[in-house]
C-alpha cells in the first residue's frame, strides 16, 4: 500500500508533462498556419497601366477618338465620358482597347451609369476580357463565341423568371453559343441579383483576376464613397488567355436605356515580392529602335532650322532665351501701365462730358443774358414785377457759379491727365522707381479726391436752395390793343353795305328765274 502511494506523484507528472508537450507542439503548429495565411493574405502590387485606361475630363481627341482606344457601332466619345449606346431602339456599340494585355494578374475598375425612363430597361451592358475584339455581335453588342470571359450587367428579363438586372459571369473557350433565351443561366459560372438602373450616383464595378481566381466587386450607386464596394461572385480555377484585349460594349432592343462608361481603369497585378518588370522592357528591341532612329530624324531637323534661322536673322545670335519670356517684374510694370491706361481714358471719358455740359451751361447763361438786356432795353420793360427781376438774377448767379465749379473740374481732370501721361513716358522711356510711382499715384488719388468733393458740394448747394432749382421765368406782359373804336365802326359799316348788296344781289337773281320759267 505504502508502494502504491509513493508511486502515484510519479505517474501524475509524467502526466502533466506529456500535456504540456502536447500543448506547446499545437501553440507552434498553430502560430505556423496563421503566419503561413498572413504571408498568404498580403496584397498584391497594384500598377496602373495608362495604355489600356481612359477617364475624363477631356477624355476625347479633337478628332472624336479615345487615346488607346477604338470605337465602333453606336459609340458615341466625349470629353467626360463614352456613350456606347443612346437610348434608342436596337442601337450597339462598343469600345476597345488596341493594344494586347501580355500580363497574368490585372485589376479593372469600371464606373458606368444605365438610365432609362422605363420601369423596365434593355438589354445591358458587357465588359469584356477576350484573345480578339468583338467588335461587332449579338451579345450586349459584342461578338459571339469568344475566347475568355465576358461580365454581363443584364438589365432585360428574357426568361421571364423576374430575376433581373442580374450580373453574370460567363466564360467561353471559342466554342460556346451564349444562350439569350435562358440570359446566359445555363452557362453562368457566377452570379449576383444587383439593380444597378437609374442610380443617384455612377455605379463602380470591380473585375480582379489574381492567381486564376476572378472576384466581382459592385457598388451599388447609392454612395459617392469610392471604396465601398460589396461582394457579389468569385470563379476559382478559371483559366483566361495570356494576351488578350479589353472592351466594353452594350445593346438596346425594343426598350432603350443610356449605357454610359465615364471611366475604365486597368491595373497590373503582381505578387509580393516579385517586382515588375520596368516599362522599357516591355518595348520590343525593334520598335525601340524604330522610335529612336525617328527621334534622331526631327532632331537633325530642328538643328537644321535652328541653323537655318540664325543665317536669316543674325541679329537674334546670341540673345539668351531668358529674354524671350517676361519676367515676373516686367509683368507687374505691364498690369500697372494697363491700369494706368485706363484711368487715363476714364479721366478722357470725364472730360467730354463736362465739357458738353459747359457748352450747355453757356449757351443758357448767354439766351438769359441776352434776354434781360433786351428787355432791359424795351420800354415796356417796366411792366415786369421786381419779385421776376429778383428770380432771373438769382438763376443767372446760379449758373455763373455752376460754370465755375466745372470749370474748375475741368483743371482738375486735366492735371490728372498730364501726371498719368508723365508717368507713361517715364515707364516707357525706362522704367519708373517705387517710390515715384507710389507718388504719382497719390497725386492722382488726391484730384481725384477734389473732384469728388467739389461735385459734392454742387450737389449740395443745389439742394439747399430748391427754389432756385425749380425756377419759373416771369410771366410775359399782356400785349396792347392795336385796333381802335374808329376803325372797329368803320370795319362794320363795310361788312353791313357787303351783306345787304349780296342780299339784293341774290333777291334778283331769283326773280329772274321765275320770270324765265
Amino acid at each position: 500500500m505504502a508502494v502504491s502511494i509513493a508511486q502515484r506523484p510519479t505517474a501524475n507528472g509524467r502526466v502533466l508533462l506529456i500535456t504540456f508537450l502536447t500543448t506547446i507542439i499545437f501553440y507552434r503548429s498553430v502560430a505556423d498556419v496563421a503566419g503561413g495565411a498572413s504571408t498568404s493574405e498580403e496584397l498584391p502590387h497594384r500598377r496602373f497601366e495608362y495604355k489600356y485606361s481612359f477617364k475624363g475630363p477631356h477624355l476625347s481627341l479633337p478628332d472624336g477618338g479615345v487615346p488607346f482606344w477604338i470605337h465602333t457601332g453606336n459609340a458615341i466619345p466625349s470629353a467626360d465620358q463614352v456613350r456606347i449606346t443612346p437610348s434608342l431602339r436596337s442601337q450597339k456599340g462598343s469600345v476597345w482597347t488596341k493594344n494586347k494585355v501580355n500580363f497574368d494578374n490585372w485589376e479593372a475598375e469600371v464606373t458606368f451609369r444605365v438610365s432609362g425612363r422605363g420601369r423596365m430597361g434593355a438589354d445591358g451592358l458587357a465588359v469584356w476580357f477576350t484573345s480578339a475584339q468583338g467588335l461587332d455581335g449579338p451579345v450586349y453588342g459584342g461578338a459571339d463565341q469568344w475566347n475568355g470571359v465576358g461580365i454581363f450587367f443584364d438589365s432585360f428579363d428574357n426568361d421571364g423568371k423576374k430575376n433581373n438586372p442580374v450580373i453574370v459571369v460567363v466564360g467561353n473557350n471559342g466554342n460556346l453559343v451564349y444562350d439569350h433565351q435562358n440570359d446566359g443561366a445555363t452557362q453562368s459560372l457566377g452570379t449576383c441579383l444587383r439593380d444597378f438602373r437609374n442610380k443617384p450616383y455612377p455605379v463602380r464595378a470591380k473585375m480582379t483576376y489574381y492567381q486564376k481566381t476572378l472576384t466581382v466587386m459592385i457598388n451599388n450607386g447609392f454612395t459617392p464613397d469610392r471604396d465601398d464596394y460589396e461582394f457579389c461572385t468569385k470563379v476559382d480555377n478559371m483559366v483566361l488567355p495570356g494576351e488578350g484585349f479589353f472592351g466594353i460594349s452594350a445593346a438596346t432592343g425594343g426598350l432603350a436605356d443610356d449605357h454610359d462608361v465615364l471611366s475604365f481603369l486597368l491595373f497590373r497585378l503582381s505578387e509580393p515580392g516579385q517586382q515588375p518588370p520596368p516599362p522599357e522592357s516591355e518595348i520590343p528591341k525593334e520598335e525601340k529602335d524604330k522610335y529612336q532612329e525617328e527621334f534622331q530624324n526631327f532632331r537633325q531637323e530642328v538643328d537644321k532650322k535652328k541653323e537655318e534661322f540664325q543665317k536669316e536673322h543674325p541679329d537674334v545670335q546670341g540673345e539668351p532665351i531668358e529674354d524671350i519670356y517676361e519676367t515676373v517684374n516686367d509683368r507687374e510694370i505691364r498690369q500697372v501701365f494697363e491700369g494706368q491706361n485706363r484711368i487715363h481714358l476714364e479721366i478722357k471719358q470725364l472730360n467730354r462730358q463736362l465739357a458738353m455740359i459747359l457748352d450747355e451751361q453757356r449757351r443758357y447763361v448767354n439766351v438769359l443774358t441776352d434776354g434781360v438786356a433786351k428787355k432791359g432795353t424795351n420800354a415796356e420793360s417796366a411792366q415786369l414785377d421786381t419779385a421776376g427781376q429778383q428770380q432771373l438774377g438769382a438763376v443767372i448767379t446760379t449758373q455763373q457759379e455752376v460754370l465755375k465749379n466745372l470749370n474748375e473740374l475741368r483743371n482738375s481732370f486735366s492735371e490728372s491727365l498730364k501726371q498719368i501721361g508723365s508717368t507713361q513716358h517715364q515707364g516707357n522711356a525706362g522704367g519708373i522707381g517705387t517710390y515715384e510711382t507710389i507718388q504719382h499715384f497719390n497725386d492722382i488719388k488726391e484730384h481725384l479726391h477734389m473732384v469728388k468733393r467739389d461735385v459734392e458740394h454742387l450737389v449740395q448747394r443745389n439742394a439747399q436752395n430748391p427754389a432756385e432749382k425749380i425756377m419759373k421765368c416771369p410771366d410775359v406782359p399782356p400785349m396792347p390793343t392795336c385796333l381802335s373804336t374808329l376803325h372797329f365802326v368803320i370795319f362794320v359799316v363795310i361788312q353791313s353795305v357787303l351783306f345787304f348788296c349780296y342780299v339784293m344781289y341774290k333777291s334778283q337773281q331769283e326773280a329772274a328765274a321765275k320770270k324765265f320759267f
